[in-house]
């Protein structure tokens, strides 16, 4: 009830004169200013903006507290798991009822519930992580970020204990579980498909080639396109790298306990010593992470050294078949009544490509997989052609002998020696050491063939000069001057013959017939018992003998011999015969002995027969020089060794 005196506060805002201080006195009115700067400055804003109403603390705890169970399921249902395991968070760290030990209003059973549906869905997600991280990054993305927050609030459990807290609720193992879900994922994601062998490989093969080409093909996903939704932490292409290691090996392992096929065995090995360390772990995308990875080999090292000696007793054995074929097909183009083929204008056969190849194969297989396997192939793979070269000899040296009436039998012969060429410059190309012995055994067989096969296409030649070169010993020597020129008429209507060789075997036969024109003029004069009394006589027949040996020597380089050695020997027998100093005689012999250490006494005493008036003590005096061999030089190939002195 209001007084008579009494009168009620005037609201803020309102300006009654008392407040304004109209009609109140100086004292009262500064009291008012006072009291009104008071309030001003307790409900002022400064920066003009409405005044705010405070929160009071009912008000602050309702907008914290999480949402119910039911939204939260709501959330998982709808892959929102990072908001999901938020809110759970909250709910899980709400205080205990003291008396319950259990949290206002959420029970314990219904959280781990909550926790299960959470964990189940999102490693549900992970397991999935390599074909959502292409079609659906977005919900890749949230379900790792649930899972790391899961995995920090474990790891914070394990340093620190938070009052009031069920002891059991912490760990939940998130990161444990997350590293067992991509171990699920990867052993699924390696999970050998049902075969039905249209593709021409084995099981086995089919086995391997699936999970190495699975495995890279994953990695190179993760690393481009699953680890950037992690936090380094945890170690993403790691973890998968080490599950793809892993089963990856011990599925291999398996495999390689079993008695492959040579063709599996090959593919394994390719995989666990060239493709894998190679085309995956030096891979550019993933070089980096594997190295971080350190993963070990496909295979313990016993089992890669029994795959690897499996491999090279295969390849030995599938060359040999290989050259048996080849050489078989060969010997049956012999026989069929066909020239063989030429090829820039020689005789040409297809063994050499066919054989080469098949050996440059195999070496290259090896030493693609790895160098160390290539060279320990390489004396394999040689011995066997060495095998292969001399069953070849034999076969040619069979047709030689059996086909001599056969139309193309000097062209298929021919056609064989251009063979030897290819062989030997293959054989001189491998560089791998240690091999010098069954390389020179390949050249010693190759030097057969074509001696061999010379020997064939100088027989007619030969034979017809056989007469000729008679002549020299059935007349005498001064009469002889147009015998050269016969022999070398009837050389030069056989040399068309041998233009199919190729040049480096023409120059070689061509060498061949100058030898032989050469060692047959040389075994007409030792065989030839004339003594010459004059000076004059033994002048006149030097000048035969210098004037057939430069004859013979133009013929035979202009038509390709590189034989210069030939060239002093007969000038040198016409210059013995010229001499009539026996010191100027000996000085010769020593000369010609010096070029030509295999002439005997007995090839000298024929030439010294010519001197009828050479004394038996200077006769003696200049056989001696050939007691002395000082410097000599070695011919190519033997001369005098080959010609017996009447």
């Amino acid at each position: 009830m209001k007084t008579r005196n009494h009168r009620e506060a005037p609201a803020l805002g309102s300006c009654p004169s008392e407040i304004n201080g109209k009609g109140t006195s100086e004292p009262a009115k500064n009291k008012l200013k006072g009291i009104r700067g008071k309030l001003v400055g307790i409900f002022h804003v400064p920066d003009g903006r409405p005044e705010k109403t405070p929160k009071n603390k009912d008000c602050k705890q309702e907008e914290s507290k999480p949402i119910t169970v039911d939204k939260i399921r709501e959330l998982i249902d709808d892959k929102r798991l990072f908001e999901a395991g938020q809110h759970l968070l909250m709910l899980e760290k709400e205080p205990y009822d003291e008396t319950s030990e259990e949290r206002k209003g959420v029970d314990q059973s219904e959280i781990k519930e909550l926790y299960d549906f959470l964990k189940h869905e999102a490693l549900g997600i992970i397991k999935t992580s390599i074909r959502i991280a292409l079609t659906n990054p977005e919900l890749l993305q949230n379900t790792v970020r649930a899972i790391a927050e899961q995995v920090k609030e474990d790891e914070r459990d394990a340093l620190e204990k938070v009052p009031g807290k069920v002891l059991s609720s912490r760990p939940r193992k998130w990161k444990e579980d997350w590293k067992k879900t991509i171990q699920e994922c990867v052993a699924d994601r390696m999970q050998v498909p049902s075969f039905d062998g249209v593709e021409g490989l084995s099981a086995a093969a089919h086995s391997f080639l699936h999970m190495g080409k699975t495995m890279k093909d994953d990695l190179i996903t993760v690393v481009q396109h699953i680890k950037p939704h992690y936090s380094k932490d945890f170690h993403v292409c790691c973890i998968y790298a080490e599950c793809y290691y892993q089963c990856f090996s011990s599925q291999l392992e398996a495999i390689a306990q079993f008695e492959l096929g040579s063709r599996d065995n090959t593919l394994l090995l390719t995989w666990v010593q060239n493709i894998y360390p190679n085309e995956i772990k030096k891979h550019p995308v993933l070089e980096k992470e594997l190295e971080e990875a350190n993963l070990g080999s496909l295979l313990p090292s016993r089992q890669i050294k029994h795959l690897e000696e499996t491999y090279l007793i295969n390849e030995s054995e599938s060359l040999k078949r290989c050259l048996a074929r080849c050489l078989e097909m060969e010997v049956t183009r012999w026989t069929q009544g066909r020239e063989p083929e030429k090829l820039d204008g020689h005789f040409h056969s297809e063994l050499p490509i066919d054989a080469i190849q098949a050996v440059y194969g195999g070496q290259k297989r090896a030493k693609d997989i790895t160098p160390d396997l290539g060279k320990q192939i390489s004396p394999l793979l040689l011995a066997e052609f060495l095998t292969f070269l001399q069953s070849y000899k034999k076969e040619l040296e069979r047709f030689i002998k059996e086909n001599r009436q056969h139309r193309y039998f000097e062209a298929n012969v021919i056609a064989n020696i251009n063979n030897c060429l290819s062989f030997r410059t293959h054989t001189e190309d491998s560089t791998t050491p240690g091999l010098e012995d069954v390389k020179q055994q390949i050249f010693t067989v190759l030097s057969d063939i074509q001696s061999a096969g010379f020997d064939v296409l100088l027989q007619g030649l030969f034979q017809e000069l056989q007469p000729l070169f008679k002549k020299f010993t059935q007349k005498t020597w001064l009469s002889c001057t147009d015998i050269m020129n016969e022999i070398l008429a009837s050389t030069s209507h056989h040399l068309s013959t041998f233009q199919t060789l190729k040049e480096s075997f023409r120059q070689a036969i061509m060498e061949k017939i100058h030898l032989h024109l050469v060692r047959e003029h040389i075994s007409r004069l030792v065989k030839k018992k004339v003594s010459l009394k004059s000076a004059e006589q033994q002048n006149n027949l030097s000048k035969v003998i210098q004037n057939n040996a430069s004859i013979l020597h133009t013929f035979c380089t202009e038509n390709g011999s590189k034989a210069k050695w030939l060239a002093p020997v007969l000038p040198s027998l016409a210059e013995i015969i010229k001499l009539q100093d026996t010191n100027a005689i000996m000085v010769e012999v020593g000369g010609l002995a010096s070029k030509y250490p295999d002439i005997s006494k007995k090839h000298l005493a024929a030439i010294l027969y010519f001197k009828g008036n050479l004394s038996s003590s200077d006769s003696k005096s200049i056989l001696s020089v050939l007691d002395i061999r000082l410097s000599v030089v070695l011919p190519p190939t033997p001369l005098f060794s080959t010609i017996k002195p009447s």
